[in-house]
């Protein structure tokens, strides 16, 4: 086990954060001697924690000889002064500049010359932080995700003038508190709030376009590519008040790059207090708790289901035809469709309207399904309408791809769909972490899967699925929109061109 590289640890600020910190650095064997400004907060943290050990002791987990010494580590002090033992300071305070800034130029004067000094910023600049210190090079951020006891990822952050080592012993410490640590540059977001951006700017964009609604886009991403919670049912769960300043910072503080674009939606039910399940009402409302999502439509009862043509172009036409005639489908081989058939296109970031105009097919007949991913390995198969899709030969293909019992969810034309808009921006935005040198490709995955819960990092999900099919997402996305939000990364771009995995680091 890593040597514990601090005897000594303060906590300015014991919310919950605060709060996490502290218990977890008493478990690794520090002494923490906690700080708040409101008077006995201090206090009443330290109680707060050892009911915390107390309910562990109760179930099993832990033995009271443990609670006892680990209790015996927590000290609350009056004054910031109080601190001045302290080999390490994690200041958990309200997030602004000049606050932050203020409080680390207090603790120089009064801890040791050699005192690591740490913020638990999730979106300040540590380099702007410590810009008025006298020795910057010992402030590191230090980031902690809440719940701290349960988010076992850590991002350790160099501003610019931070000393390595500092950065070193910092992660030690964390692995002792049974962390995981990743080493971030300071840039706006760090790691885990930069690489996020996709999720949920992208399915904005999709309801904001009149794609889907919000209960449509949380199935098909749960279903299609695994992930626990939707985009719409995980802000609700942070709450619109959290994330949607996040987004509006890290835009802002990129000079307002495309790629993290923020939506109106979030920020008029911000407005109206519509913020999540702490209020009751967000993009769904809460009885009791729990969501009241639209029931999802049934799959329409027809009397006959005209033969199936499919595309050239198609998308795995190959496993789309297995799948069609697994289904029982009338398969049309001919060059052209017949005039009664439903026509069939996969396309890869084009939409459907698009794709009829270009191979000269009947807008009235054609329709598309997503085969970004494979079949077998989803729940849910996802078809896209044009606008001048028959309801005849919509509701025809609908209830073909349920017949073996799998939800279909049936959207309107998107260029993209719904899983390849959101995957290709994710892959993306993930890939240009790496192209800037914010982290490396591995640190990068550990923290998204431990910090966002994602059922693959960002890269492995770009190699799952290919790295040429996600660039050829992006930059048919980008022909559809004409947007630059869509311009795929130069490490996605060049490791896409000559099929080596996103994961490849340069020699």
């Amino acid at each position: 086990m890593t040597s514990n590289p601090f005897s000594f640890v303060g906590i300015i600020g014991t919310g919950a954060m605060g709060q996490g910190i502290a218990q977890m650095a008493a478990q690794a064997g520090s002494n923490v001697l906690l700080f708040d400004a409101k008077p006995n907060s201090a206090g009443e943290a330290i109680d707060h924690i050892k009911q915390q050990w107390l309910r562990l002791v109760g179930k099993g987990r832990i033995t009271e000889a443990q609670a006892g010494d680990w209790q015996a580590r927590l000290t609350a002090v009056s004054s910031l002064e109080g601190l001045a033992p302290c080999d390490l300071i994690v200041e958990a305070i309200v997030e602004r500049l000049d606050a932050k800034q203020s409080l680390f130029a207090q603790m120089e004067r009064i801890v040791a010359t050699d005192t690591v000094l740490a913020s638990n910023t999730s979106s300040l600049s540590v380099t702007a932080i410590g810009a008025a210190l006298q020795h910057p090079q010992r402030l590191a951020g230090f980031h902690f995700f809440n719940p701290v006891p349960l988010m076992k990822v850590v991002e350790v952050i160099a501003g610019l003038r931070t000393d390595s080592a500092v950065c070193e012993r910092l992660a030690a410490h964390a692995r002792c508190m049974g962390h995981t640590p990743v080493q971030a540059q300071d840039t706006p977001g760090f790691i885990v709030n930069h690489a996020g951006r996709g999720y949920g700017t992208e399915a904005l964009r999709i309801v904001s376009e009149g794609i889907a609604d919000f209960a449509t886009v949380d199935r098909i991403l749960r279903d299609q590519v695994g992930f626990k919670l939707g985009p719409f049912e995980l802000m609700d769960l942070t709450a619109l008040d959290v994330s949607h300043p996040v987004m509006e910072s890290v835009y802002h503080q990129y000079f307002e790059e495309p790629r993290y674009r923020p939506s109106v939606i979030t920020a008029q039910r911000l407005a109206g207090g519509m913020l999540g399940r702490k209020t009751g009402e967000g993009f769904f409302r809460y009885a009791d708790g729990v969501a009241q999502v639209p029931a999802e439509p049934a799959a329409p009862v027809v009397d006959h289901i005209p033969p199936v043509w499919v595309s050239p172009r198609t998308a795995r036409r190959a496993e789309l035809y297995q799948l069609l005639k697994d289904l029982g489908a009338q398969i049309e081989t001919g060059t052209s469709p017949s005039p009664n058939a439903i026509t069939l296109v996969a396309p890869l970031g084009f939409d459907i309207t698009t794709v009829a105009v270009v191979e000269r097919l009947d807008p009235a007949r054609t329709l598309g399904i997503d085969m970004l991913v494979e079949d077998a390995a989803t729940r849910r198969r996802v078809l896209a309408t044009n606008p001048a899709t028959r309801v005849d030969i919509r509701n025809a293909a609908h209830a073909l791809f349920a017949r073996d019992g799998k939800p279909v969810s049936v959207i309107r034309d998107s260029g993209g769909f719904v899983t390849q808009r959101v995957v290709a921006t994710i892959v993306n935005i993930a890939s240009d972490i790496c192209q800037q040198g914010i982290c490396s490709p591995a640190d990068l995955e550990t923290a998204v899967t431990l910090g966002l819960g994602y059922p693959l990092g960002p890269l492995a999900m770009g190699n799952r699925w290919g790295p040429t099919n996600i660039l050829e997402v992006l930059f048919n996305m980008q022909t559809v929109y004409g947007d630059t939000r869509y311009r795929p990364s130069p490490w996605l771009r060049r490791r896409g061109a000559i099929g080596l995995s996103l994961l490849h680091e340069e020699e």
